[in-house]
């Protein structure tokens, strides 16, 4: 069903500009639709259709990144997908470019590669779905690359793509990039990087040294308050570290990366430095278990030993998912997605599944491992610029990637729906006397199913023309008509106009 996806291909795809649909899983497909001859009842044809799709128009990329008509200020970098399999979980992929050149930001975009939403010129991390008040949003942590470790704040928006709530960590900490999950209990679970000075003697360090530990905090989104805050260097010490030198003035000892609420309300705490999962007493902060490590407390089976893991989550099976990087320095010679299976009387650990990609990608740093609800597996392979998704089985269903100089630290699938607070976008061309180009978006709307062409002598007099079928981000169509306004009002699948343009003079 698919092609193999290697870097040099990905090279060349983005050096070449060349469409970035999966048309290897699309052979016979017209990505741009036809119009069909309309005919009567009785077979005759019927009178000449006032709008249709434009004709040489291009709506793929070029190079890098994407260049719309209606919205020129968006340049959203282009995705690659060469895999695109039946089986697919249902929903956009969410990702959140951060590097390299071009415009970044968070970004959806559909399965075909093609833009959704975005949000440019942000430097944003873990940007996916969550629900807060009982509703579905969007949040990710905004901050600057510089300083490490990065300080910032969490972004909660609505539907409607507008702001809610800007969450901060409390006590006078900076929130850092690694994980921000809401609660349904209205709280937030954040990560913390907090620069000590520490007597490094004992390791043969300085007597003066400094150390980053990792903080845990939750804090009531509404209020601030800081209900529960726990210090690595209170529970884990820094000899169980596996990098001395992460960076060139202090030692990043135990770099926590994710945080997740347990089955019995305690949590799971993963630290890329040390290699291991820690379970935490909500109540106290004592350390419950390890799993992995130097000081693991699980018998650890064949396949279940992670290096500089990510994104420990426990699944309602009573699994636990990882991203384990395997690398940073390398360690294992790639990296993987796994499930662990974890007998907590007899302190065993067993590997269930690994994931992996096809072409052996070993990423660095970053990335992250998602179950979906029917069971496949979303993968974001952090510093190396892909993403992929994977039946329970393994089979490979969908791959991309994003320019090759750029990454995202974490991707992901989720359903969506989105109907923004601003207008439809419209740009116009006169085509020729009679006739004009449209080039029509409305950025992160997601039950756009047509778009209708409205024309008249005055912008509180117009008439419909006709309609086309959504075409991507930006449908290109072209209608007859002398008018000189003209606006374009997006139809859902029930026929119902949700949205209207400014009227515009060709």
């Amino acid at each position: 069903m698919g092609t193999r996806f290697t870097r040099r291909r990905l090279l060349g795809m983005m050096g070449a500009g060349v469409t970035y649909f999966a048309l290897a899983n699309a052979v016979g497909c017209d990505l741009r639709g036809r119009v069909r001859e309309a005919r009567t009842p009785e077979g005759g044809p019927l009178s000449t259709p006032k709008v249709w799709p434009a004709q040489n128009v291009s709506s793929a990329p070029l190079g890098r990144a994407w260049d719309f008509r209606s919205r020129p200020d968006l340049k959203p970098p282009a995705v690659a997908v060469t895999t695109r399999a039946r089986g697919r979980g249902p929903g956009h992929v969410f990702i959140a470019p951060k590097v390299g050149r071009g415009e970044h930001g968070p970004m959806i975009v559909d399965d075909m590669g093609r833009p959704v939403w975005f949000r440019e010129g942000l430097y944003a991390l873990n940007f996916k779905v969550q629900h807060y008040r009982g509703e579905p949003v969007l949040t990710w942590w905004e901050g600057k690359v510089r300083p490490r470790p990065s300080v910032g704040e969490y972004v909660i928006l609505d539907g409607s793509y507008r702001e809610v709530k800007r969450v901060k960590a409390g006590n006078g900490y900076g929130g850092n990039q690694h994980d921000f999950l809401i609660t349904p209990q209205g709280t937030a679970l954040l990560t913390v990087y907090n620069l000590v000075s520490w007597d490094l003697s004992y390791l043969g360090g300085p007597v003066a040294g400094r150390v980053i530990e990792g903080v845990a905090q939750e804090v009531d989104i509404e209020t601030g308050e800081v209900l529960f805050e726990w210090h690595s260097l209170d529970h884990i010490g820094v000899e169980e570290s596996s990098n001395k030198r992460y960076y060139s003035e202090q030692l990043d000892y135990f770099h926590i990366n994710s945080i997740d609420v347990d089955h019995d309300e305690n949590l799971l705490i993963s630290a890329r430095n040390t290699s291991a999962v820690y379970k935490i007493d909500r109540g106290s902060g004592e350390v419950l278990w390890r799993l992995g490590g130097e000081k693991s407390d699980f018998e650890m089976g064949e396949g279940t030993r992670t290096a500089y893991q990510h994104d420990a989550r426990r699944q309602e099976d009573g699994t636990i998912t990882i991203f384990d990087n395997g690398a940073g320095p390398q360690v294992h010679p790639e990296s993987r997605g796994i499930v662990v299976q974890l007998d907590e009387d007899n302190m065993r650990a067993t590997l269930v599944r690994a994931y992996t990609h096809p072409d052996k990608l070993v990423s660095t740093s970053q990335g992250n491992m998602q179950v979906l609800p029917n069971g496949n597996v979303f993968v974001g392979w952090g510093s190396e610029p892909f993403f992929s998704e994977f039946s329970h089985e393994g089979e490979l269903l969908i791959n991309a990637g994003i320019p090759p100089d750029d990454d995202s630290y974490r991707s992901f699938r989720f359903p969506w729906k989105g109907r923004p607070a601003e207008d439809p976008a419209v740009a116009v061309d006169r085509a020729s006397e009679n006739e004009v180009t449209l080039y029509a978006s409305w950025n992160g709307a997601t039950e756009v199913a047509s778009w209708e062409v409205l024309a008249g002598a005055h912008p509180d007099q117009l008439e419909p023309l006709g309609a086309v079928p959504r075409d991507g981000f930006e449908t290109d169509l072209t209608a007859r008509t002398t008018e000189p306004y003209v606006v374009v009002r997006a139809i859902d699948s029930s026929g119902r106009a949700i949205g209207t343009s400014r009227p515009v003079k060709p």
